[in-house]
């Protein structure tokens, strides 16, 4: 391995936003993260929702605006069109026996 080329690997304090913190080994001596297993709703079973650049109020300024709005009746279907059925195929003969028993079974084609 060669001399002076790897990090130094030191502890870490991880900080959440949450304020919960532990201490662990990085590259870096202080890490920050948004949410951890203390603070996650998959950990806590809250229902908490995670914004991400506006996009849950964008969803729910969509979801009053359709409460708000009254029901419009879903248009008619069309007929169906009818399709032709498909040809049924007739199974494939096997093109050679199918063991060694079958083969000498099977008399020998006239080959003309």
């Amino acid at each position: 391995m060669k001399a002076n080329i790897h990090p130094k690997y030191q502890e870490a304090v991880v900080t959440c936003a949450c304020g919960a913190s532990w201490t662990t080994r990085s590259t870096r001596t202080q890490l920050r993260t948004d949410v951890c297993s203390s603070c996650h709703p998959f950990f806590t079973g809250e229902q908490r929702i995670v914004d991400t650049a506006g996009q849950v109020e964008r969803f729910m300024r969509r979801m009053q605006r359709s409460q708000e709005r009254p029901a419009q009746p879903a248009p008619k279907a069309a007929a169906p069109v009818a399709t032709p059925a498909k040809p049924v195929k007739a199974p494939r003969q096997p093109a050679r026996p199918a063991t060694l028993e079958t083969m000498l079974d099977t008399p020998p084609s006239s080959e003309a």
